[in-house]
């Protein structure tokens, strides 16, 4: 049963990111398509077809591995006559460019076919054969660039599925806002599809969120510079010299809901919290419910040294790894947890908080590849907070829904967050200014267009659209890294995986 759990979680997680995909090529497919852009393929995933069908000029399938997907657009990499025209006061003519290109090449057959006609003469027109000193050596024709072949074969494949008279139909022909909104909206579903599955998660299921009523008392209070110079097994017991809780002392126990401190009613956990630290070294009043009768007692809130943490209630520490502290006030009592909706006005910055947060893990990219290539050779241990990969995440998919240790709810709440989180990388993966990526094509178009404004303002006219087939080495460097990092993290999440006993261990 556990193992047939195990593999509907990596069914699940292949069935959510599937779709995530696909939602991401349909936001590219619509706007083309409205535009009147020829799509003659939409795909989900890579590698051998699963299975397809065909709707009208496009066919629409799914391939083997969802790593990602892709509709065909003819003209992504245009014609060499196009992006070398320029035309005074009028956009330029897809059409005629193609036509150019035509021209180009009947001409350049008729050379050939001349060439053929004249013995002695090579392609090139240049006298071949004949012996002796007198007799003239054959020209050598120019070598081409590296790469350039390449180009040319982009731009033939790019263009091939369009008819003649088709021209206007091509990626290329649209006008550069139209060319920006085709390649954001991909990108920009996934960001909308992971606000959503936060939303759903965040307020429809809700967080866990501490309560006024007490679960646990703590019974002596220690100096964080001193807890920190303890042993493990101390760190849970106190000794004869330390200092006893207020809460300890008052006899406050576990299921008491404390209503009021100092006079200040506490509606919940954070004002509780704020009213403590801020009645530091002073004697206070406790209002608290016990078994629906309410009670009070009066009891010395006491000024002890507190380990400070940031914002993410992570522990700070000094530069010579003490850690760093603070004086507040302590009461000794720790809250139950309750499921409970994030208020809206909080979502905003919990999104805030996960989307800024995704870009500063792909800016660190670099370092947190560093540290990935550490663990294949074995010089590092794997950090649960560290990347991982897609068989990663079906991994811990799959543990999620077939381990016994969590609710239901945590495990759809897991899940949703785990979906969520993806979309938001796909988002800011993408847009990276760098092709393949939706971002390099953006980059482009923003070049293009500013091109443009700085020829008009010159009185120099429109030009045609930018070669993005100059831009292929960049390109083929660009994807073999992502396959050389698709390659480690694969590796890594096979050899030391990251499991969810990880994953609770760094949560605390």
């Amino acid at each position: 049963m556990t193992v047939l759990l195990y593999i509907i979680g990596i069914v699940l997680f292949l069935i959510g990111i599937s779709i995530s995909i696909g939602l991401h090529e349909l936001g590219h497919l619509t706007p083309a398509k409205r535009f009147g852009v020829k799509v003659t393929h939409y795909m989900v995933g890579f590698g051998p077809t699963l299975f397809s069908f065909r709707r009208g000029e496009t066919e629409y399938g799914v391939k083997a591995f969802p790593l990602g997907g892709f509709i065909a657009m003819p003209g992504m990499y245009p014609p060499e006559p196009a992006t070398t025209q320029r035309l005074e006061g009028q956009t330029v003519g897809a059409s005629e460019a193609g036509a150019r290109e035509a021209e180009a090449s009947e001409a350049e057959a008729g050379t050939r076919e001349e060439a053929a006609e004249q013995p002695g003469l090579d392609e090139g027109g240049s006298q071949s054969g004949g012996a002796g000193p007198d007799a003239q050596a054959p020209r050598r024709r120019r070598k081409g660039r590296l790469f350039e072949s390449t180009m040319a074969d982009a731009r033939e494949f790019s263009n091939e599925e369009i008819a003649p008279g088709e021209e206007h139909r091509t990626f290329y022909a649209l006008s550069v806002p139209k060319r920006l909104v085709v390649m954001f909206s991909g990108p920009f579903v996934n960001l909308v599809l992971g606000i959503h599955i936060m939303a759903i998660s965040l307020m429809g299921i809700g967080v866990m969120t501490p309560t006024t009523t007490v679960e646990t008392v703590v019974e002596c209070a220690v100096p964080a510079s001193e807890a920190a110079q303890r042993s493990a097994e101390e760190q849970n017991t106190c000794r004869d010299d330390d200092q006893l809780t207020p809460a300890w002392e008052a006899g406050i126990e576990p299921g008491d809901e404390i209503t009021a401190i100092a006079g200040v009613e506490t509606k919940d956990w954070d004002q509780l919290s704020t009213v403590i630290k801020d009645h530091a070294g002073q004697r206070v009043e406790v209002d608290f419910i016990r078994d629906g009768q309410a009670q009070s007692v009066t009891v010395p809130i006491i000024a002890t040294e507190r380990q400070k943490l940031d914002e993410a209630d992570r522990p700070l520490e000094n530069p010579d790894g003490t850690p760093q502290t603070v004086t507040e006030g302590f009461f000794g009592v720790g809250p139950v947890f309750e499921r409970a909706p994030l208020p809206i006005t909080e979502f905003p910055e919990a999104v805030w908080d996960q989307v800024s947060g995704v870009f500063h893990a792909i800016v660190t990219l670099p370092v947190k590849l560093v540290d990935i290539g550490e663990v294949a050779v074995g010089t590092k241990d794997r950090d649960a907070e560290g990347l991982v990969g897609m068989v990663g995440v079906g991994r811990i998919a799959g543990e999620i829904v077939s381990t016994d240790r969590i609710d239901i709810v945590d495990k759809a709440q897991m899940g949703l967050g785990m979906l969520g989180s993806i979309n938001i990388f796909l988002f800011a993966f993408n847009m990276i200014p760098l092709l393949p990526l939706d971002g390099g094509h953006i980059a482009v178009g923003l070049y293009e267009g500013a091109r443009r404004r700085i020829n008009r303002w010159r009185g120099r006219g429109l030009v045609g659209p930018f070669d993005t087939a100059k831009l292929l080495p960049l390109t083929y460097v660009c994807i073999g890294l992502m396959l050389c990092m698709t390659a480690l993290l694969v590796y890594v999440d096979l050899v030391k995986p990251i499991t969810l006993d990880a994953i609770f261990g760094a949560g605390g």
